[in-house]
């Protein structure tokens, strides 16, 4: 840090250094006369750096490197006889091999410019192999454009070509896969060093990225089968809804609506991170052959029209079936609210329904309790009574009252205190009753 910044004591973020080096990261390699760079990309099923680099030291055993840069995620090495360059994306890592050229030489069909690595350490980098192509560069003034048009059957292989960088390069490919590998043939007219650096990035780049892009198509292939499927069965649906004749059907439809949902929503969730890296890596194409700003040559394919009339239909095939997932959820999840909305409003019938029969029972209740306590204000009346008569009877002889009318006397006075006793208890319970609501 500058020491005027150091003596006020400033802060520093931890990551500005390191984001600074990654804006300035993977420069493109300058080339200069003819060269072959052959391009390997190994997808892998997450990031795994320690790998790769305990695998590239292995390569620096066998050969004598130098470290031109490095860092977290790449690595620039020199061994003399070639240099690698060495990536590593969130899908994939890519190696990258350039090989000069003497002027003239004859490459043979099974040429690389990996060949002086061993293939026990090309066995062992981690992941499987998803793309490998070559890029020759030759000066235009060894291998003349002219010659290489000359060399084009009108009923061959389709080439796609065009001059680039404003007419300091011409470009030549079929995107075909041939002995192993795809190949570009660059053709230098008046490029510089990182001009041709550059170029030679951006075809590797093109490939890579077309390639990653096209692992969405057997995915949204797979997904339109089943959404066929799903559907069709969400129409039969439907038209059941529009036919229940019980609760218990609608249950039932509910419980297919929910099944179909989750259904949908795994395949969306399965889905998701391939069609949405689909549409990045197109992205990624399109901008690359932007990048080389092409010029076209009379009577064939520009890179651009090649991708979209061969990349561009794949890529909408993704797209379509990514918003026919999403449409389908959403309209299952309206469905199943509209059904669940069904269901709660027979619910709530039959709750209507039972609470009026619980207030009839209640009022039934009711009116056999008051009878009951009719009843019992006779019943503790006569026994009331039966205990007046008693003591009469055993005090007759000291008071010489008859124990008949003392009885009969007795039993209104009994009957009054027992029915205002249960009014009583009565008032009670209706007021601690209101006092809690």
């Amino acid at each position: 840090m500058h020491p005027r910044l150091q003596s006020a004591e400033v802060t520093e973020h931890p990551l500005r250094e390191r984001l600074n080096n990654e804006f300035h990261a993977r420069p493109p390699v300058p080339l200069s006369g003819p060269s072959l760079v052959s391009h390997l990309v190994f997808k892998h099923s997450r990031p795994d750096g320690e790998a790769a680099r305990e695998n590239l030291a292995r390569l620096c055993q066998a050969h004598v490197c130098q470290s031109v840069e490095q860092s977290d995620s790449h690595l620039t090495l020199d061994a003399g006889s070639f240099r690698l360059r060495w990536e590593l994306h969130t899908e994939f890592s890519s190696y990258t091999f350039f090989r000069p050229l003497t002027a003239g030489e004859q490459l043979h069909p099974d040429a690389t410019a990996f060949d002086p690595v061993l293939p026990d350490w090309l066995a062992a980098v981690p992941g499987r192999l998803m793309v490998a192509t070559h890029v020759e560069m030759r000066p235009a003034t060894e291998l003349t454009p002219e010659s290489v048009l000359a060399t084009l059957s009108p009923s061959g292989r389709t080439m796609v070509a065009a001059q680039v960088a404003d007419g300091a390069a011409w470009v030549f490919s079929d995107f075909k896969i041939d002995n192993g590998f795809s190949r570009f043939l660059v053709l230098d007219v008046s490029l510089t060093q990182r001009q041709a650096g550059r170029t030679v990035q951006r075809l590797a780049e093109i490939e890579t990225y077309r390639m990653m892009s096209l692992l969405g198509l057997p995915v949204a292939k797979e997904v339109g089968g089943w959404l066929y499927r799903a559907e069709k069965e969400l129409a039969e649906l439907m038209e059941r809804i529009g036919s229940v004749a019980s609760p218990e059907d609608e249950r039932a439809i509910l419980a297919s609506l929910s099944r179909l949902a989750s259904q949908v929503e795994h395949s969306v969730a399965r889905t998701t991170f391939r069609f949405g890296a689909a549409r990045a890596y197109h992205a990624l194409v399109m901008q690359r052959i932007d990048e080389l700003r092409e010029t076209r040559i009379s009577g064939l394919p520009t890179f651009h029209e090649f991708m979209q009339r061969r990349l561009l239909p794949a890529m909408n095939t993704c797209e379509a079936m990514s918003r026919r997932q999403d449409d389908l959820s959403g309209r299952v999840a309206r469905n199943s609210q509209l059904l669940r909305a069904r269901v709660e409003i027979e619910l709530e019938r039959q709750n209507q329904e039972l609470l009026e029969q619980m207030n009839r029972r209640a009022r039934l209740q009711l009116r056999l309790q008051q009878t009951v306590e009719g009843l019992s204000v006779v019943v503790l009346t006569y026994y009331g009574s039966q205990l007046v008569q008693y003591l009469a009877k055993g005090s007759k002889d000291l008071h010489h009252l008859n124990p008949d009318i003392v009885t009969a006397v007795s039993i209104p006075v009994i009957a009054g205190l027992v029915f205002w006793a249960t009014r009583r208890v009565h008032r009670k319970l209706a007021a601690e009753d209101g006092a809690a609501h």
